[in-house]
Parts: structure tokens; C-alpha cells; sequence
């Protein structure tokens, strides 16, 4: 019988086996288990190829949970919704008082706080962990983002700490998230920041190839150079990467032969859910989401051009010439202003649900474990941290000074892609969002006194005033009609 191994992993997809085999080789013998068993065993092939790791295959439950050492420790990696019950339910069975199951999946965080109760009630404990990175990040070293039981950090923490990316002058990226649902919150707000910065990057792609008409190689020389500064990060050296692939069943680059139809997890439409559930506004987050439903309208767009085409317009509606060196310095400020609004929106709905829920959440240190292993990795989270140490109470990111001076030094540029882009006929929902967020954001006063009249006016909601206190209510329908007599 082979001694007791340190820890369990149940869902042996290509995150899960890719987590196991890491955990592995940080030197921590695994069991394994899957309800599809050839799964099980191609892990272990694996794990032997890769250099004798310490995995060990179980077929089934019972002798998969008797191998694993007190306190047990027992991470899922399946599908979000019933999957994950139905493991809980095959494995907790065969657990006992102490012992601790952790999902790593992209769960709804309210689904974690029901599970935890449900567990607590087992005298088990749970954990919520974001995992980011990808198959990549499973492998080598992801971002993780555990929240719930403390305790049940604690017990595994010497292992999270090797496993996680490492950033040399930051160290681990993992932390303990917070209490509840909040690691999961996290890992969904993370994602919603990803699908902005992603959508972001096709719009500069967008202005670059159809009105500065750049060719990919031209592409991949600016997206590598914007690699090395500001813009340094994971999302922008793929971008760079993709540029330069060769279409592998025909001419060209591969890049012009993928059809323009995103699809989605739902992780982004949560965010967005959840910001307005909270009253956070995130339009660059919105934008990302909105754009990814008019690309699913393929058919109807092609009809739609069709319509547009014989009514006179092109594709592009003018066709400016422009200082190509210029327009692509002016992308590359107009990106990076966007990311920062993008960013704040983020941040502002973690901190608002962690004010709701009593989390007590740490910004800085979210930026921090963002550094490495996960998808939004990216130089320019050591300035977001760096402006939460300055400041732990920031109101908004645009306001740390730091930020608020890198935006004014980018707005003319900023402003010039989008105008370019509306006369072009090419849209940045993105990037006008971002602009249309900052210009709101950095005014003393907007417009709402008209829509806060006009409330009044219909359904009498009383309004406030500027220069007294109070509550008031006007009869704006009969003064009005006097004045018309």
C-alpha cells in the first residue's frame, strides 16, 4: 500500500490534469480521480513522461479519498452548475470531520456560499479558488484566487504558495481572497476585465489594418514593439503572436481566415450583471460584452452590409489618408487610457460587493497576485497596485495622480483615434466607453439635473437642489400649460 498522498484532485480535463501534474512537480504526491477512467490513466501516462511525477490514478471514489492524508484535502476541477454537486455528493461521502474540498472552476459565488453552508452542516470545509492562466497557467504556474474557509487555506497554503506563478519581485501570486464567495467573485471580475481588455485590443486591430490599412507583418512588428513598454503583457504578446501565423490550409495569414463570431462562457455577462445589480457603472466591460453579441449576428451583418453597400456606403465610410507612424503612437496612448478605465471598473465592483458582503477585500494585493500566471497579466498592474499602497481608500483609479497625469498626457491622442474611427465608420465601442467614462467621471457637473427634472415632471419623484436643502416637488405640467395660454 503506497503511503498517504498529500493532497486529491477530482476532473482530470486539460486544466485538471495540468494542475495535478504542477502539483506534482512542486515535489507533492496526488491522487487522481475522473469518472471517465481512461482520463485517469492518461494522467499518470502523462505524469510518467514528464519526468516520474508523484501521481497516483484511482478508479474509483472510496479508495480515491482513503489515499489522500488527514486532514483531507480534495480539489475539483469540473464543469460549473450540477457537475460540481454531483462530485461533492460522490466524494464527501467517504470524508470525515476536517477534511476540505476547494473547486477550481469559474462557479457562480453564491453557488460556492450555499455549498460551504451545506459542507459547514458536514463538519467539512470549502474553498472557492479561482484558477487563471489557462491550460498554460495549470501547467507552469497560475494566478489562484481561494476564498471561503480560512482554516482550509491554511492547510494547503505551503502547496499554493509553490504551484502559483512567480513574479521575482513579488512573489507568489496567490493570496487568501477573503471569506464566502469572494474568490470566485474575483476570478468572475477578473474575467469581465479580461473580455474589456481583449475587446480594447481588436478595436486598436480594427483601426490599424482598415483605416491605417496595415498589413499582419506590420501588425506584428507594432504589437511586439508595444510589447516591450507600458502595454507590456500577456494579451498583447499573443496578439503579436497571432499576427505572424501562417494560414497552415492556404495562402495567407491565419488570422484573416478565423470567423468573426466570439463565443463566451458567461463569466463576462455575469460582471456586467453584477454591476448594475450593484450600481457600478462598467460600460468598457459592457461594450466587451455587447460586441461579442453583435459578432454572434454574423448572418445578419452580411445581409446588413448588402443593405448598406447598394445604399451608397462601403465598408469604410471615408478613406483618410493618414500618417501611418502617427496613428499608430496615437493606438497605442488611445489603448492604454481605455485599459485604465477599464481597470477602475473592475476595481470598483469588487470593492462595492466587498463593502456589500463585509469581505474586507485588498485591492493592491488583487493587483499584485494578477502579475503573473493569469490571462490579464501585465506590467500595468504594478502601477494599480502601486496606487492602492499610496492610497488604500482611492475612490477611483483615474484620480491617483499617477494615473490621473498618464490619462491627460493621452487624451489628445485618445481623442483623436476615436474621432477618426466615427468618421471612418469603424467602431470602438470600447474605446468610446472608456473616453465617454472618463469625460463623465472628470466633470464637476453632466446632465442628470435634466433627467432628474423630467422625472419630476412625469412621475413625481421630487428632486434635490444645488443650493439649499431639502426634497421639492414642482407642478411642472400646470405651469407649463399657463404659460402656453
Amino acid at each position: 500500500m503506497a503511503p498517504p498522498t498529500r493532497i486529491g484532485l477530482a476532473g482530470l480535463a486539460v486544466m485538471g490534469q495540468n494542475l495535478a501534474l504542477n502539483i506534482a512537480e512542486k515535489g507533492f504526491p496526488i491522487s487522481v480521480y475522473n469518472r471517465t477512467t481512461s482520463k485517469v490513466d492518461e494522467t499518470v501516462e502523462r505524469a510518467k513522461q514528464e519526468g516520474d511525477l508523484p501521481v497516483f490514478g484511482f478508479h474509483d471514489p472510496e479508495s480515491f479519498v482513503q489515499s489522500i492524508q488527514k486532514p483531507r484535502v480534495i480539489i475539483m476541477l469540473v464543469k460549473a452548475g450540477a457537475p460540481v454537486d454531483q462530485t461533492i455528493k460522490t466524494l464527501s461521502k467517504y470524508m470525515e470531520k476536517g477534511d476540505c474540498i476547494i473547486d477550481g472552476g469559474n462557479e457562480w459565488y453564491e453557488n460556492t456560499e450555499r455549498r460551504a453552508k451545506a459542507m459547514a452542516e458536514l463538519g467539512l470545509l470549502y474553498l472557492g479558488m479561482g484558477v487563471s492562466g489557462g491550460e498554460e497557467g495549470a501547467r507552469n504556474g497560475p494566478s489562484l484566487m481561494p476564498g471561503g474557509s480560512f482554516e482550509a487555506y491554511k492547510y494547503i497554503e505551503d502547496i499554493l504558495l509553490k504551484v502559483a506563478a512567480q513574479v521575482p519581485d513579488s512573489g507568489p501570486c496567490v493570496t487568501y481572497i477573503g471569506k464566502g464567495g469572494s474568490g470566485n467573485f474575483v476570478k468572475m471580475v477578473h474575467n469581465g476585465i479580461e473580455y474589456g481588455d481583449m475587446q480594447l485590443i481588436a478595436e486598436a486591430y480594427d483601426v490599424l489594418k482598415s483605416v491605417g490599412k496595415l498589413s499582419n507583418k506590420e501588425l506584428h512588428c507594432v504589437f511586439s514593439e508595444w510589447n516591450k513598454g507600458e502595454l507590456l503583457s500577456f494579451l498583447i504578446e499573443i496578439t503579436a503572436d497571432i499576427f505572424g501565423i501562417k494560414d497552415d490550409k492556404g495562402d495567407g495569414y491565419l488570422v484573416d481566415k478565423v470567423l468573426d463570431k466570439t463565443g463566451m462562457k458567461g463569466t463576462g455577462k455575469w460582471t456586467v450583471q453584477q454591476a448594475a445589480d450593484l450600481s457600478v457603472a462598467a460600460p468598457t466591460i459592457a461594450a466587451s460584452l455587447d460586441s461579442r453579441f453583435l459578432s454572434g449576428l454574423k448572418e445578419e451583418r452580411v445581409e446588413a452590409a448588402k443593405v448598406f453597400k447598394s445604399g451608397g456606403l462601403g465598408d469604410v465610410l471615408t478613406e483618410q489618408t493618414v500618417d501611418k507612424a502617427r496613428l499608430i503612437d496615437d493606438v497605442r496612448q488611445a489603448l492604454y487610457a481605455s485599459k485604465i478605465c477599464s481597470y477602475a471598473q473592475g476595481m470598483n465592483l469588487i470593492r462595492e460587493k466587498s463593502i456589500e458582503k463585509g469581505w474586507d477585500l485588498k485591492l493592491g494585493e488583487l493587483a499584485r497576485i494578477w502579475k503573473g500566471g493569469c490571462i490579464i497579466r501585465a506590467i500595468f498592474l504594478d502601477r494599480i497596485k502601486k496606487a492602492y499602497d499610496r492610497n488604500p481608500d482611492l475612490a477611483n483609479l483615474l484620480v491617483d495622480p499617477e494615473f490621473a497625469k498618464e490619462i491627460i498626457d493621452r487624451q489628445s491622442a485618445w481623442r483623436r483615434v476615436v474621432c477618426l474611427a466615427i468618421n471612418s465608420g469603424i467602431s470602438t465601442p470600447g474605446m468610446s466607453s472608456s473616453l465617454a467614462y472618463f469625460d463623465t467621471y472628470r466633470r464637476e457637473r453632466v446632465p442628470a439635473n435634466m433627467v432628474q427634472a423630467q422625472r419630476d415632471y412625469f412621475g413625481a419623484h421630487t428632486y434635490e437642489r444645488i443650493d439649499m436643502e431639502g426634497s421639492f416637488h414642482t407642478e411642472w405640467f400646470k405651469i407649463a400649460k399657463q404659460l402656453k395660454n
